[in-house]
């Protein structure tokens, strides 16, 4: 969806409300993706400065395997925005809006980049996820028997016994 923002500032005498459903699963989401297209509502409407007041409302939901444990996992949000944007805005290198030269604002773009700065960078199946065994690769959640406390040695320190042993020959 495109939104003609330096026309709505020359002329934008009424109010834009616009409802929103993007279809974002075929960009680039840093380890994740969208769960449906991401919902939500682009506004903008002048101030009494002749500056344009853009809000941007969105509910997504992700989804990814957890990154400790490789089970599913899955996280939503909503989130609100507002920007003020006047006409020296737009000839400004630093208006950080999604803005072409001809003063168009992609707002596909504009939810992506708010979607990708809100969700966590790693998503976890539950907060208290344990992960996998460093031995047996099964989730820990699911009671590998190496990673007890009945284990005669135990498995987290296995890996390291050549260590200990190493180290205590050079001490003699």
């Amino acid at each position: 969806m495109h939104f003609d923002l330096k026309q709505f500032l020359r002329t934008g005498r009424v109010p834009y409300t616009a409802a929103l459903e993007c279809d974002l699963s075929g960009w680039d989401w840093p380890g994740y993706e969208p769960v449906g297209p991401v919902t939500g509502e682009f506004g903008a409407a002048l101030d009494e400065n002749g500056k344009a007041q853009l809000h941007l409302a969105l509910q997504a939901e992700v989804t990814a395997p957890c990154a400790r444990c490789l089970a599913p996992a899955s996280c939503s949000c909503s989130i609100q925005r507002h920007w003020s944007v006047g006409q020296a805005d737009l000839e400004s290198d630093e208006l950080e809006l999604p803005i072409s030269e001809q003063g168009v604002l992609d707002i596909d773009e504009l939810a992506f980049q708010e979607l990708v700065l809100e969700f966590p960078t790693v998503l976890l199946c539950s907060p208290d996820c344990q992960g996998l065994c460093p031995v047996c690769g099964q989730p820990k959640a699911a009671g590998c028997s190496c990673c007890t406390a009945e284990a005669e040695t135990p498995a987290a320190n296995q890996g390291l016994a050549i260590l200990k042993q190493l180290l205590s020959e050079d001490s003699h």
